[in-house]
């Protein structure tokens, strides 16, 4: 991608499965509030942390090349299992853009230093897939860390739950095994879990620290951005366009319910 003085007002793409990226997209829009950006949600095809590798791949690479026909100047996979399944090809596939991933925050939970175990909640492919399974491994000797695979969070999520009695049971009975033991942290290594935290902090004991790498991922964006001089620095508030592939109402005003929570 050529540095041209016209691609610095172009919009910024953001892709999740759904409308969990937007827990990503919230902290870009605080670290970036000048620049334009266009987040597309794939809840038709959502979750998709119970799909092969081949099937994210496929449906990730679909939306790369919807944002792509956008005229982004930038992508940011807002999607730890497309992140997992895909983003290793797509730079080698479009090398002329920047094309940010992300993971589970673990070296922050890790860098902690706190006794306990750090528990990873994530999507069963998340945590099947090598990328993960490295990551962990390079933190083996220096803490206990236990993978918790989700199923069915990202369902919920997705629905517009996000607190309440569903939610709450949800996560006691998948937290049950660990909570009469010393958690240090959990790290949430799904971009639609942020949403749950409010409920997710009513069941930890207030010293359980939660992380999430959204805050990593905006801070990269900015850096390569920056990097590449193609940060957008109009004196104006930047736009925020949200489609997603369901193409319902509803789903849309979840999703500037959630990004604006």
């Amino acid at each position: 991608m050529k540095n041209e003085p016209n691609l610095i007002n172009n919009p910024i793409g953001f892709f999740d499965s759904g409308v969990g990226g937007l827990s990503v997209l919230k902290e870009a829009v605080k670290l970036l509030p000048n620049e334009n950006f266009i987040y597309f949600g794939d809840s038709k095809n959502a979750p998709y942390g119970t799909k092969t590798v081949d099937e994210v791949k496929k449906l990730t690479f679909n939306a790369v090349d919807f944002l792509l026909s956008k005229e982004v100047k930038a992508i940011v996979i807002a999607c730890n299992t497309a992140t997992s399944a895909a983003i290793e090809d797509l730079r080698t596939t479009y090398k002329n853009i920047p094309i940010i991933g992300i993971e589970p925050a673990l070296k922050p939970a890790v860098e902690l230093k706190k006794n306990g175990k750090i528990i990873i909640m994530a999507t069963p492919m998340t945590l099947s897939e090598a990328k993960f399974n490295n990551l962990m491994n390079s933190y083996k000797n220096e803490a206990d860390i236990e993978p918790l695979p989700c199923a069915g969070l990202v369902e919920l999520i997705e629905n517009g739950l996000i607190e309440g009695a569903e939610v709450n049971s949800y996560l006691k009975n998948k937290l049950k095994p660990y909570l009469k033991s010393s958690i240090s942290s959990i790290v949430l290594g799904c971009t639609h879990y942020p949403f749950i935290k409010k409920e997710l902090s009513k069941i930890l004991d207030k010293n359980t620290e939660i992380i999430d790498g959204s805050l990593g991922t905006a801070k990269q964006l900015k850096r390569q951005l920056s990097n590449m001089n193609l940060l957008n620095n109009q004196a104006t508030l930047g736009k925020i366009e949200i489609i997603n592939s369901l193409n319902y109402k509803h789903i849309i005003d979840l999703s500037f319910k959630l990004l604006n929570s």
